[in-house]
């Protein structure tokens, strides 16, 4: 019986894997490794988030965005935006170097077990670990207007089922959503020559600005700090001190997470959607029906009722909802055991586990304990050490509560991969050396 199964191999994921195999455990990781932007994600978009907030975690720190970019040419610098296709070969090239071998068969099925957890992959073997920790995304928990519901998946979408565009070419679409992924899609598919509005329900369209330098006077930066999830110290806050977050009464955590980082659009992408793309704002979609082959939209806003018009295909950038009831992998015995606040979010300890023993949650799920930063990228490095320092006070639980000693690997294998650690530690050096397109990073990651 392994001593954590990590379920999910995106960015969350591997870094809980590399921490737990930092610290001795034997660890096994399921999953396609970033998935969600391998497959999820259409080409050309770029992350919101900067480079240097961007980084997958390893307990060394050695293998950020930059280090990556740096060994291969390219730029990861304040300010410029970083393609999704860069980001994915990043995780591709952490998962190589700072993870155990990663099982790309998808877990099926997650149930409780004598001792911890039974999991069941997607070709029916069975795995048993005495800790598991969820880390799968996003895309369990996709949210559609319940308008939307009734038609069929060859007239509506979510934003992030699409991989590819080109079969909107020379179309109709309608998308909803007032965020980056609905403007930039909206951008993407008008620059293709799709015909494409976006409707949505706030009155107007909210643009972040572009970053001040990363080197300021230093009253600037002591008005308005940078963090990982923007300027200000709000922002500082929710990026930089999640633990604190936790702190706060659940009502407090729950309008923060609702309200704060609201839909924007990156600033790069607006001239691409004013000058291209129709926009219907003030309004949300009544009522859907198809048609004749197309869907009919009747749309409703604080006026009354809307203009009504037909489209090819809908696609909703709606966002996500986290429920514990969206966990369809898990045994309905563990999952409706989960505590959960009035959202029906899962609870999370302070070390990330769950309600239920020994299962222990990222990302997303955790944004009502923790924030805003579990929505992106940014949080990972603070999950990752806090879940495994959490995951080994579980494998010192005895069966009633009582401390016992945590597994461990034995000598040699602590050796090896000692040895391991120090020869790899020697070619990056080299590496860094050697290559006249690597220079230090003039910032740090805080964890």
């Amino acid at each position: 019986m392994h001593d954590l199964l990590v379920v999910g191999a995106g960015p969350y994921g591997l870094s809980i894997a590399s921490h737990a195999a930092g610290a001795g455990l034997d660890v096994r990781v399921f999953g396609r490794p970033m998935a969600s932007w391998r497959d999820h994600m259409p080409r050309g978009m770029f992350l919101k988030s900067e480079p240097w907030a961007s980084n997958l975690s390893d307990p060394g720190g050695r293998y950020g965005l930059a280090e990556y970019c740096a060994r291969g040419g390219l730029r990861a610098e304040h300010g410029e935006p970083v393609s999704v296709e860069t980001f994915a070969s990043y995780g591709l090239w952490f998962a190589r170097h700072a993870v155990p071998d990663v099982d790309e068969r998808m877990v099926a099925s997650v149930a409780a077990c004598p001792g911890g957890f039974e999991a069941v992959t997607d070709d029916g073997r069975t795995v048993r670990a005495r800790t598991v920790a969820l880390a799968v995304g996003v895309i369990p928990f996709v949210e559609i207007p319940a308008a939307l519901h009734r038609l069929d998946t060859e007239y509506v979408s979510h934003s992030s089922h699409h991989r590819d565009l080109d079969r909107f070419r020379g179309k109709d679409v309608t998308v909803i959503g007032a965020g980056q992924a609905a403007l930039e899609t909206a951008a993407l598919l008008a620059e293709q020559g799709t015909r494409v509005r976006v409707l949505a329900r706030s009155h107007e369209l909210s643009w972040n600005t572009v970053p001040p330098a990363w080197k300021r006077p230093w009253w600037e930066a002591a008005r308005a700090p940078h963090s990982g999830l923007g300027c200000g110290w709000r922002n500082w806050f929710y990026s930089e001190v999640p633990g604190g977050f936790r702190r706060l009464p659940e009502a407090t955590r729950a309008r923060i997470c609702a309200s704060a980082l609201g839909p924007a659009g990156a600033w790069w992408v607006r001239e691409r959607v004013e000058s291209r793309v129709e926009v219907l704002l003030d309004h949300e979609v009544a009522t859907a029906s198809v048609v004749a082959g197309r869907v009919r939209l009747a749309t409703a806003g604080r006026a009354g009722s809307g203009p009504v018009f037909e489209t090819d295909h809908v696609i909703a950038a709606t966002g996500f909802r986290a429920t514990s009831g969206r966990l369809g992998l898990l045994d309905p015995e563990v999952r409706e055991s989960l505590a959960v606040n009035a959202a029906e979010e899962p609870y999370a300890s302070a070390e990330f586990e769950s309600s239920y023993p020994g299962l222990f949650l990222a990302g997303l799920m955790t944004a009502s304990s923790f924030g805003p930063a579990m929505r992106f990228v940014q949080g990972a490095p603070f999950t990752a050490s806090r879940l495994v320092r959490g995951v080994q006070r579980s494998l010192r639980r005895g069966p009633n509560g009582v401390t016992v000693p945590a597994p461990t690997r034995s000598d040699a294998e602590r050796d090896s991969r000692a040895e391991n650690s120090r020869a790899e530690n020697s070619r990056t050096e080299n590496s860094r050396t050697e290559n006249p397109a690597y220079r230090e990073p003039a910032y740090r990651q805080l964890e």
